[in-house]
């Protein structure tokens, strides 16, 4: 008995070991990513395929990422950092875990507003922050702006996701800059005035709910929309077909926009092949395969975007810096409880 299980510790250290030395490869690059979806991890494989450079992935939320990175300082594996959210991107740079990545070619494949000022991140996609509605009881021309969904003839027809959706919390903080702190609180009240029913579920939850009847309004970002309408789940399809998608605020400020973004950790040990990775996954093949695969918008102007989000034409986007979102999250989170919204 004693002879099996040091036999089976021997084997298992040594998977353990195999597995560390895989990750410390130098023809290899390690990534910390937020990101979860299936158009990634093809986009990796095709990029080992091509270089012969292996992706090792380790997978978690970007807070435990970020605190990793930090916690690890110059022992750690990481070489990229991945996250879904501007305000994180800043968080990370803020906590000094990241390098400014050098590469003409980057710097071509994303334009300014979508990359940090410093080259200290780079987008990789962006989704926009709409307002769904039941094509059956909403017209469009009823709809105009964020701020509209506080006023009170949208009482009892309201959806939302809890506070804790850190979508509505950057959507929130780009409302504090461009309508200032009382307007951005006011919002939150009045928008929380008119709830049909208590914040719950996910983005996807909240069009489900409106093909249900629950409710006629909802905010949402785009990519769901294309991922429910080709959901291998029916319920998903039909209600992504019954929900109608406005961008608000093209008469004003423009629609909120948010970020997914690619940073070069401060320690990578493999600068050389991340970096590599970088350019592959900002350039045009790459890009096209990010919006077909998952319905999102490619940063790089030279990417087609999927027919579904070029079907909805080109909007006014907001003029911010990304920055903001993380500068005033701790701000929005308290405008949310101030406000009502749960």
């Amino acid at each position: 008995m004693r002879k099996t299980r040091f036999l089976a510790a021997i084997a298992c250290l040594s998977v353990l070991v195999s597995a560390a030395a895989a990750f410390a490869d130098e023809q290899a690059v390690n990534i910390y990513s937020a990101r979860h979806y299936e158009s990634d991890k093809e986009l990796y494989a095709l990029f080992q395929e091509q270089t012969g450079i292996k992706v090792n992935v380790v997978s978690a939320n970007a807070p435990e990422l970020i605190e990793r990175i930090r916690r690890e300082g110059s022992s750690t594996e990481a070489d990229l950092f991945i996250t879904v959210d501007g305000g994180v991107l800043y968080s990370a740079k803020a906590a000094g875990i990241l390098q400014p990545a050098v590469s003409p070619l980057v710097l071509r494949n994303v334009p300014p507003a979508l990359r940090d000022k410093d080259n200290m991140w780079f987008g990789l996609t962006t989704r926009a922050r709409v307002i769904v509605y039941a094509k059956d009881r909403v017209k469009p021309e009823q709809l105009s702006s964020y701020e509209d969904l506080a006023d009170p003839r949208w009482k009892g027809k309201v959806l939302a996701r809890p506070s804790s959706s850190l979508y509505d919390q950057s959507l929130l903080a780009s409302l504090i800059v461009l309508d200032g702190e009382a307007k951005a609180l006011a919002w939150v009240r009045g928008f929380a005035a008119n709830f049909a029913r208590p914040p719950k579920g996910n983005d996807r939850g909240q069009a489900i709910d409106i093909a249900a009847g629950l409710g006629d309004v909802a905010l949402m970002n785009t990519y769901y929309i294309g991922q429910m309408l080709h959901s291998k789940n029916p319920e998903e399809v039909k209600a992504a077909q019954n929900i109608g998608v406005f961008f608000p605020n093209q008469q004003s400020t423009g629609t909120h926009v948010n970020v997914s973004g690619i940073a070069l950790t401060k320690f990578a040990k493999r600068a050389a092949n991340a970096v590599k990775l970088i350019e592959f996954l900002t350039g045009v093949p790459a890009q096209e395969r990010l919006s077909a695969g998952n319905y999102e918008f490619p940063v790089n102007p030279g990417a087609r975007k999927h027919p579904l989000l070029a079907g909805w034409g080109d909007f006014k986007t907001q003029d911010i810096d990304f920055s903001v979102l993380g500068v005033n999250n701790a701000k929005a989170i308290q405008f949310f409880a101030e406000g009502g919204w749960k």
